[in-house]
């Protein structure tokens, strides 16, 4: 057998260990457990529907331990893949429909995959998209076993350095690639409320808004638990039409219903030995309630159109934005059935009570999704992290991405301001300097004292403790001079701030209160 080559990845991940300071011993065990990982087989998954031998015996004399799989389903049932850091997937070998089985497959967080695609369906988007979210690299036509073998050593340096990641954050990475992050208290409490739920077998519900991440608190979940090895499968309750949902979930058999060709398992079975979420639960149809129910009272369920109760062991986390107890209320959710789901809860934090994690989430989906901007958007200005701080996020983390990467297409400028992110409206405003300051009370203070008084100009100069000459300077330097127009006059036989005189009758029509012309009617006793 040739010698093992060492993985570049490997070699990263232990230069990162060594920029720390530590204890001798530490080094000495550190450097030991490199070479025993080195001298290892290294597991690697091998996802296809016709593996080929020659490349499986290759991977396998270059050190690696190969576990081959047929299927999503049959790699569910080998313990194996769940340690394999790296994998290989013919996605050319599936057909359009089966991909998008694939996911809960490549959703595995700590596996590096490569694709093998057909050039000839490369442009089919569900394809693409399995590449894009869960691939490493992917690779076109005929490819030569050793450049596999390299790619393959490259992905699994990749998914080694993420090792850790969840340990030091409390959650694991997420389902899309991406991970859970904070360090706000709200988030740490998170965190801790993870690891604790993670080590039982209960039921969680998990509450909070839309778009605040309720599917990767439960995918952390199930990554600290028993069940990693099995598989995650999620069902979006809402998404699925009432007449199909039943199916979705149960199976069905062959002949149950009209187009159905085959035997198909549901998503319960499919999560044998694993954890199912049940997404958007607050949009069950009510007909489809009671047979979840009793799946969650005896842990057995019944494909549609079959007879056979099959017996499932599955862990059952559960999420929705919808106010359950007024659900309850309106009869529109059955209690007994939200007391199974709900033996534990979780509530997620919205975006807005998450203080400063806000700019920490902002840099990091800028660095997720670098590529959005052919990478020559490098970061946001002060004014654009003020806007994100004042903004109140109804959208929270799924609106703060789908801002930020429409704003790294758009943008002129490296480095994104509030209007790129199109919050202009809240961007911060420059402080007022302190005569600014001074000038804006004293013509706040001089227009309030002058409608109160209206023309009675020697009462506003009383009140305001200044000289009639310096008031009316004052009215003129601020513009304030249509205040009481027309009234120059009126304070005569009014001396040190005594009432002045009432105008005769027949001049009323052209002395009228300042508050009057300012509302826009006239006195009574105006008009002739």
């Amino acid at each position: 057998m040739p010698e093992s080559r060492t993985p570049p990845g490997v070699i990263a991940a232990d230069f990162v260990r060594r920029r720390r300071p530590a204890p001798a011993s530490r080094h000495a065990a550190g450097a030991a457990a490199s070479e025993r990982d080195a001298a290892a087989p290294r597991p690697l998954v091998y996802l296809s529907r016709s593996p080929d031998p020659v490349l499986a015996a290759f991977l396998a004399q270059h050190g690696w331990r190969v576990t081959t799989a047929a299927s999503a389903a049959e790699l569910a049932r080998r313990p194996a893949a769940a340690r394999a850091q790296a994998g290989i997937v013919d996605l050319g070998s599936f057909a359009p429909a089966e991909l998008v089985t694939l996911d809960a497959a490549l959703r595995q967080p700590l596996t590096g995959w490569v694709a093998l695609v057909d050039a000839a369906r490369f442009a089919d988007p569900q394809l693409r998209r399995l590449v894009r979210q869960y691939c490493f690299d992917y690779l076109l036509g005929d490819v030569p076993p050793a450049t596999l073998d390299l790619l393959a050593r490259h992905a699994r340096g990749m998914a080694r350095l993420g090792v850790g990641d969840a340990d030091e954050t409390g959650a694991a990475p997420a389902a899309d690639g991406g991970e859970m992050v904070g360090s706000c208290e709200a988030m740490q409490q998170l965190f801790r409320t993870i690891r604790k739920v993670a080590g039982t077998d209960a039921s969680v519900f998990i509450a909070g808004e839309s778009g605040t991440g309720k599917e990767l608190t439960a995918l952390a979940i199930h990554e600290r638990s028993a069940r990693r090895a099995a598989p995650f499968v999620p069902i979006n309750c809402g998404a699925i039409p009432p007449t199909l949902l039943q199916s979705e979930l149960f199976g069905h058999e062959r002949g149950a219903f009209t187009g159905a060709t085959q035997r198909r398992i549901g998503r319960i079975e499919a999560a044998q030995g694993g954890t199912l979420f049940l997404d958007e639960i607050g949009d069950l149809p009510h007909e489809s309630q009671a047979g979840l129910l009793r799946f969650l009272q005896e842990g057995r369920i019944e494909r549609l159109g079959g007879h056979e109760s099959i017996a499932v062991d599955v862990r059952v986390l559960s999420a929705t934005h919808v106010d359950l107890d007024a659900a309850m209320r309106d009869g529109r959710f059955r209690a007994d059935l939200f007391h199974r789901l709900c033996v534990l809860r979780i509530d997620e934090p919205p975006l807005r009570a998450r203080g400063r994690d806000i700019e920490v989430l902002a840099r990091h989906i800028l660095q997720r999704f670098g590529g959005d901007g052919g990478g020559r958007v490098r970061g946001f200005t002060p004014c654009a992290i003020e806007a994100m701080y004042r903004y109140a996020w109804p959208g929270n983390v799924r609106e703060l991405i789908n801002r930020i990467r429409r704003a790294m297409v758009m943008a002129e400028h490296p480095v994104l301001c509030a209007d790129d992110l199109d919050l202009g409206d809240y961007a911060a405003r420059p402080a007022p300097t302190l005569a600014e300051a001074r000038e804006a009370a004293e013509r706040q203070a001089l227009d309030a004292a002058l409608r109160r008084h209206g023309a009675d100009l020697a009462r506003a100069a009383t009140e305001l403790a200044v000289s009639r000459p310096v008031l009316d300077e004052l009215r003129h330097r601020h513009g304030l001079d249509e205040v009481v127009r027309g009234d120059a006059g009126t304070d005569r036989g009014g001396i040190d701030g005594m009432p002045a005189m009432k105008p005769a009758k027949d001049a009323s029509s052209a002395r009228r209160p300042a508050d009057a012309v300012a509302a826009g009617r006239e006195p009574p006793g105006s008009r002739r």
